[in-house]
């Protein structure tokens, strides 16, 4: 399809990138080398979402579960992301791109804390595409941690339990600031959130892929939105045609 052929791209596109062992597995690789394909995938599909206007995309890096894989692999996602943070950020930086993290960070390495800070206060004040890189993320952890916040409040006397609505829980979400996605797509042909975003994704979209991540390609991307751009979005109410038939 035509990448001018959209009146409007979702503003917020999530993404769970699975696949990469398998990838691997399919050609005989170490699993490793599906993960380093998967960084040239990271860079690619970022381009295309700024090319399309998108002004939020939210990759799954790292889950709050993926420290149980074998300690050789974790070592392997782990430089990864320090190479990619150390030798990307000058350029998405140039490409005003801002990057905002999510996930816990209580305990997280001090080198990897410290780069993950970096490219949050680098890029700061950059206005195109937001790049929310869900790392050490799980979404129960995320939203147990902003349910103590708020009764850390009640316990201290400064909200009342009656007070507390969606809206407050919302605020202390990792995600606070940032509009909840339009559209979620994995790529691997699971078809569930393993965690991701449950909060946040109430009434998103969702596109399944059969693809694994490192051959996400661009067209890939575009097929994904076409399939968004298909959706009847009516988040529990009716279109206007229904509504129309029903006045």
């Amino acid at each position: 399809m035509s990448e001018t052929s959209f009146l409007t791209a979702p503003e917020h596109v999530a993404i769970i990138m699975d696949g990469n062992g398998r990838w691997a597995k399919q050609r005989g690789l170490p699993r490793t080398m599906g993960h380093r394909r998967a960084v040239e995938t990271v860079r690619q599909t970022v381009r295309t979402a700024g090319d399309l206007g998108i002004k939020y995309l939210t990759l799954f890096a790292f889950s709050s579960e993926n420290w149980r894989r074998p300690e050789a692999e974790v070592t392997d996602l782990l430089g990864l992301l320090k190479a990619f943070i150390r030798s990307d950020l000058a350029e998405l930086h140039r490409q005003n791109v801002r990057i905002r993290v999510i996930g816990d960070r209580v305990n997280l390495r001090s080198d990897i804390l410290k780069l993950l800070l970096e490219a949050e206060e680098t890029t700061r004040a950059n206005t195109a595409l937001t790049l929310v890189i869900a790392f050490n993320y799980g979404s129960r952890d995320e939203i147990a941690r902003a349910v103590m916040s708020l009764a850390k409040d009640v316990e201290e006397g400064r909200l009342r339990s009656q007070d507390i609505t969606p809206a407050l829980i919302d605020a202390r979400l990792d995600t606070a600031g940032i509009p909840d996605p339009d559209l979620i797509i994995r790529t691997s042909g699971e078809e569930r959130l393993s965690n991701f975003l449950l909060w946040q994704a109430a009434y998103s979209e969702f596109v399944f892929l059969p693809e694994y991540w490192p051959d996400f390609s661009r067209e890939l991307f575009l097929s994904a939105l076409e399939k968004f751009a298909s959706r009847d979005r009516r988040f529990g109410g009716l279109t206007a045609q229904a509504a129309a038939v029903n006045t």
